[in-house]
This record gives structure tokens, C-alpha cells and sequence, in this order.
């Protein structure tokens, strides 16, 4: 860990991790073996990254130019609660949406919205996630008593609790 990163509380950081100078880990977070976090990546609370996640931060990385960092560095954010699968390489500049589910070897060149879940290289959106982590299907209402329902836009499923439920 380099001087200049930020690490939240109850941590669950394991071996073979690197976290680079600027770069935020929020609270309750686990990075799993084999990880570079580098400067520019935001893991915010919650947040799991399984084995050998790659993030990047410079979209046009050459070792000969000596550039500037305001001309290179691209931020990415992992939003609360999201899973990255093992193996997944996330392009810098990618947000990765609140309890978005990620899944291993994908290959995130996108914006992935909260609580989908993707796959694939390049990651395609096959389905929806619950916040317990739970694949959805019509009528969006999951076993541990959460619903969901469609914004305006049919672009994000927003969370509701499901009365009937508790």
C-alpha cells in the first residue's frame, strides 16, 4: 500500500494486492489475491473483487511518453455493493453501478448499470441482480423480501421494499 491511498475500515485486503498512491477503498470492501488498484480507481463501500481482477488507468499507455498526469489518468468507480468476477479486466473510465454484478473472466468496456448483471468480452447485460446478490426474474420480487421496479427511462431497476415480504 503507497503512501496517498485511502483504505475504509474492516477491509478484507489479501495477498499479492497493490494499492497505488490515490486510489480509494471504502469500507467493508475485499480485494481478493493477485490485484493492482491503481491511482485514479474508486472501490467504494461494499464493493468485492474476486482473484486477479485487472483495472487500468490510461487508455493510451506508452512507456516513451512522459505525459502530464491531468493528460492520462482516467478514473474508474466501482459503486456500493457491486462484484467483480475473477479474472475480469475493467477498462479505465468504466462505472460499475451500485450492486451491479460482474461476471468472472468479463471484460468491462462500458458503463454497467446498478444492479445488472454482466457477462462476457465485451460484457453484454443478460439479467438483473438483487442487493443479496440474487439473479431476478419478472415479477422482480426476490426471495429476501426485496422488489424492484423499472425507472421512467427503463433504464435502471430502482430498489422498493416489498411490505408483503417482512
Amino acid at each position: 500500500v503507497l503512501k496517498g491511498a485511502v483504505i475504509g475500515k474492516n477491509c478484507n485486503i489479501c495477498d499479492y494486492v497493490f494499492v497505488e498512491g490515490g486510489a480509494t477503498i471504502g469500507n467493508g470492501v475485499t480485494v481478493k489475491n493477485a490485484i493492482s488498484v491503481w491511482e485514479g480507481v474508486t472501490l467504494e463501500d461494499d464493493v468485492f473483487v474476486g482473484p486477479n481482477v485487472v483495472f487500468t488507468n490510461d487508455r493510451y499507455p506508452r512507456a516513451h511518453l512522459k505525459r502530464p498526469k491531468e493528460e492520462w489518468l482516467v478514473k474508474t468507480i466501482v459503486h456500493v455493493g457491486a462484484t467483480i468476477g475473477a479474472n475480469s479486466t475493467i477498462l479505465c473510465g468504466c462505472h460499475i453501478g451500485e450492486h451491479a454484478f460482474v461476471g468472472a473472466a468479463a471484460f468491462v468496456n462500458r458503463q454497467v448499470k446498478p444492479y445488472a448483471l454482466v457477462v462476457g468480452n465485451p460484457i453484454k447485460q443478460i439479467g438483473w441482480v438483487c442487493k443479496c446478490s440474487k439473479r431476478l426474474s419478472a415479477p422482480w420480487v426476490c426471495d429476501c423480501g426485496l422488489s424492484y421496479h423499472y425507472d421512467e427511462e427503463k433504464e435502471l431497476i430502482s430498489l422498493r421494499d416489498n411490505p408483503a415480504q417482512h
